[in-house]
């Protein structure tokens, strides 16, 4: 079924705010340039809880975000907002440094609504861990849908069953969103050296091997997996690309293949030199904890 499967472990960012963690993880620290998952909701969202989170800042990385129900206001460093609404892409080059925010939008502040999606973290190839911080949003009308029998797959970012997305990444990258009626079957065929198979809901088995809620399937590299949906329609996302070009170090929201480049990025963040979102006065102060990049 599959090279090894990843627990997710829940971590609370503030304000009830809990989101389950699948990468990095132990067993492997990304899958493709995905170095970081994490999957929040569906959750119900009361009229007085204050999900917002507030400017910090990234270095080395792209964050992929992808709403299955609510919304999110992003706003950077650069200049850039956006409405984030359930079906479109937004990729975010932070590269040499960018500063963000994701809010609540105003029309949802106080009132009763739900919020469900994944973020993902891509690691920037080294030859691009510097580049110029950018902001691209891709509108869900313009992201391929695939109807297949019993099967319809949105190809978020890459190319699968003959559709390509148009968001642009720095290496082979492939992202899918699929759905799959009760009992139907799908062939991945085609898949890149590493991808992982995600469950959003329903009974998903990978290979006539159920996967639990809140895991993630590595894949062998060469086969090609059928997944299943049980006695009810699924959804799961499938995620992957080209291995790194070598190990990344991780403290905090800071990415790179450099140990001394995070802690530049430590000191520049204390002294608030990485930029400001225009209209924010609040900020995510470096975490007190020790400069200990995770390996």
């Amino acid at each position: 079924m599959s090279a090894a499967i990843l627990k997710s472990h829940e971590k609370d960012l503030g304000g009830g705010f809990v989101v389950r963690r699948l990468l990095p993880s132990a067993v492997k620290q990304a899958v493709g340039p995905f170095i970081f998952f994490d999957h929040f909701g569906p959750i119900d969202v009361a009229p007085d809880a204050n999900h917002d989170v507030r400017p910090h800042p990234h270095i080395g990385l792209a964050t992929v975000t992808y709403l299955f129900e609510g919304a999110i206001d992003h706003r950077d460093s650069i200049g850039s907002y956006q409405r984030i609404e359930p079906g479109a892409i937004n990729w975010m080059t932070a590269g040499r440094g960018i500063v963000h925010s994701e809010r609540t939008p105003h029309d949802l502040a106080g009132q009763p609504h739900r919020t469900h999606g994944l973020q993902l973290w891509a690691a920037l190839p080294k030859a691009h861990e510097e580049d110029e911080p950018s902001f691209t949003h891709t509108p869900q009308a313009d992201i391929p849908v695939v109807a297949l029998d019993g099967a319809v797959v949105k190809v978020l970012i890459g190319t699968a069953f003959g559709q390509t997305s148009p968001v642009r990444t720095y290496m082979q990258t492939l992202y899918l969103d699929v759905a799959l009626q009760a009992g139907r079957e799908l062939r991945l065929e085609g898949l890149p050296p590493e991808a992982a198979v995600y469950p959003i809901s329903g009974d998903v088995l990978v290979d006539g091997v159920a996967l639990v809620p809140h895991t993630m399937a590595l894949l062998e590299d060469g086969k090609v997996p059928v997944v299943t949906a049980g006695s009810g329609p699924v959804q799961f996302v499938v995620i992957g690309g080209e291995p790194l070009d070598g190990h990344r170090f991780l403290f905090w929201n800071f990415v790179s293949s450099s140990k001394e480049r995070l802690s530049q990025a430590a000191d520049d963040w204390s002294a608030q030199r990485m930029g400001q979102v225009p209209g924010e006065t609040e900020f995510i102060p470096l975490p007190k904890a020790p400069l200990r990049p995770a390996t």
